[in-house]
């Protein structure tokens, strides 16, 4: 199913990529925005998603991750359908699974614009959005219309959801912030995850530190065990998204903290605060306050996941600098048992999706 490699590639890069770069006077976010409403619109018939399907879908490899059944190891990651609004697309796009959000407990319209900055030369975004969210209770309304709960398959790939605090609640509140909107998404969730480490939220990676994060975690996990059994069901997988920047002490650290909180994987990892590997060209850019992602993190990455990788026995969805279908080739041969794009997308479109499932399958043994 789907086009050669070669010509989606082409397809998007030579031709759609140039009309969609160029348009909305450039302004990535506004461009952004313009495709989750073709996507969001095109989502509901299913004779059109499986048209779409029929160009860019692609087969990948299965694999179970916290007693949830993938179809694929490549997925969508949080921040590019920030409400929910194109989850019945993704799958035609050759995605084995999608994380929404990330979604706060209250509305908010997260910091000011401009907010997204396109780097070329270098590959890389860097962003300062801040949780620009409808809140948990739109999120949900808007999942629920699709027709998506936990565990029904209805988008054909199983959907997370990434949660976060509330820029305007205090941090030592952040635990009743964060349990409001487990709450309030579990239902529509095959799994929660936990986002501790945008730079974008003041004072949000201080919930890391092991003590708070102890708090956290433990909290959300007792929590999605107790809605479980009201509905006599297993708990909602609950995954944590850790920073890139973090020292390896640190990792430990919170590594140890996860595993006996109980939670069921960690996302390796967000964007970064450093600005190594930089083109000269996009050097100007470099002051620009906000995570970078892209081609920039790709090292950081990988190293991150082998470290995490030798250190637990939790799974690990690698994110962070996957441009081709070596890097994710390299980060499943690190550890990873699962990868999801966000900057590739944008700089490859779904070639990169078809293409890191097809070499994927390529690898499994004869």
């Amino acid at each position: 199913m789907g086009l050669p490699d070669a010509l989606l590639k082409a397809g998007y890069e030579d031709l759609l990529r140039p009309i969609l770069f160029a348009s909305y006077g450039g302004d990535p976010e506004a461009i952004h925005e313009r495709l989750i409403e073709t996507l969001s619109a095109a989502s509901w018939p299913r004779p059109v998603r499986d048209l779409i399907g029929l160009f860019a879908g692609s087969a990948g490899r299965a694999t179970r991750v916290a007693g949830i059944a993938f179809p694929s190891r490549v997925g969508l990651a949080a921040g590019l359908d920030k409400d929910a609004s194109a989850v019945l697309a993704w799958h035609s796009l050759g995605f084995g699974f999608a994380e929404v959000g990330t979604v706060t407990a209250r509305p908010q319209p997260g910091n000011p614009r401009p907010r997204v900055y396109r780097l070329p030369a270098s590959r890389a975004l860097i962003n300062r959005m801040g949780f620009n969210n409808p809140g948990a209770a739109r999120v949900a309304a808007t999942l629920a219309a699709r027709g998506i709960r936990r565990g029904n398959n209805a988008a054909g790939i199983p959907v997370g959801v990434s949660i976060g605090k509330t820029k305007a609640v205090a941090i030592e509140d952040a635990v009743a912030d964060y349990l409001e909107s487990l709450r309030i998404l579990a239902p529509y969730a095959d799994y929660v995850a936990v986002n501790v480490s945008s730079p974008n939220t003041p004072g949000l990676r201080s919930l890391q530190d092991p003590d708070t994060l102890d708090g956290l975690l433990n909290a959300l996990v007792s929590e999605a065990g107790r809605l479980a059994g009201s509905l006599r069901d297993t708990p909602v997988p609950i995954f944590v998204k850790v920073a890139p920047d973090l020292t390896w002490e640190a990792l430990d650290e919170l590594v140890a903290t996860a595993e006996r909180a109980g939670v069921a994987g960690l996302i390796a990892t967000n964007t970064t605060l450093a600005r190594d590997g930089l083109a000269a060209a996009d050097q100007a850019r470099a002051a620009e306050a906000g995570g970078l992602s892209g081609a920039p993190l790709t090292r950081r990455a990988r190293e991150v996941v082998a470290h995490l990788a030798t250190t637990t026995r939790l799974p690990v969805i690698a994110s962070g600098g996957i441009m081709s279908p070596a890097d994710a080739k390299a980060l499943f041969e690190a550890g990873a048992s699962l990868v999801q794009l966000y900057t590739g997308f944008i700089y490859h479109g779904p070639a990169l999706a078809a293409a890191i499932n097809r070499l994927d399958l390529a690898m499994l043994p004869s």
